[in-house]
């Protein structure tokens, strides 16, 4: 099933995701990873996936992450601060890139330490194409996540590249693939950066999570 937010809910996830959104490090190995007091959120997936055009779509912004159509143009562990509430991470994708072997196998074992070694991490927005639903590097993250006690959620992105009828066979295909993961959390969302449709809904869920606003 998918969440049910308020109205209240989804006001609250348009305020933050309006607000000032700065780009703090691109980290190229894991030492460069800012430490942070914030609660931190991250969004992996496949290469090509659609990871940055979703990061800007929340935050209403066209070129806050670099996006492409060639697989593997994000390499680094990219981090903005959103409001001084949320950091969020934009990383690498996994699988298959344009990008030389030695350089994909290298910026996966990162992506890998970090999502698994990381205290700060509070949530993994896990995005699956809608197209191709979850595949086995996908089980794969989804199989450490759950060793290491890190939840997850996942999200459909392209959502208005497929027709409703495979759309809701991918759905329901993945809501089974959810109950074997123990730290994945039990509801889906369907996304589209292009239309917009999951996005109020998506911003929601990552607001509920939010540090407290600060104190000026």
């Amino acid at each position: 099933m998918s969440p049910e937010f308020d109205d209240e809910a989804l006001e609250a996830g348009r305020l933050l995701f309006s607000g000032e959104c700065r780009f703090v490090i691109g980290a190229a190995r894991l030492d460069q990873v800012p430490p942070c007091d914030l609660v931190e959120i991250a969004f992996a997936g496949r290469s090509n996936v659609g990871k940055s055009s979703l990061l800007n779509a929340l935050t209403g912004r066209k070129t806050l992450a670099r996006t492409s159509n060639t697989p593997g143009r994000t390499q680094e562990l990219n981090f903005f601060c959103l409001g001084e509430r949320l950091m969020m991470a934009d990383l690498p994708g996994y699988g298959y890139a344009k990008a030389p072997k030695a350089d994909v196998e290298r910026w996966t074992r990162r992506v890998k330490a970090y999502l698994g070694g990381r205290a700060e991490l509070r949530r993994v927005c896990l995005l699956i194409d809608a197209r191709h639903g979850v595949k086995k590097n996908d089980r794969t993250i989804m199989a450490m996540l759950d060793k290491a006690a890190v939840s997850y959620q996942l999200i459909l992105t392209k959502s208005d590249k497929i027709s409703a009828g495979a759309l809701k066979k991918c759905f329901d295909e993945t809501k089974k693939v959810l109950a074997e993961h123990t730290a994945a959390l039990p509801f889906l969302l369907a996304t589209s950066s292009r239309k917009g449709t999951g996005i109020a809904q998506l911003r929601a869920t990552l607001t509920a999570l939010a540090s407290p606003a600060r104190l000026m």
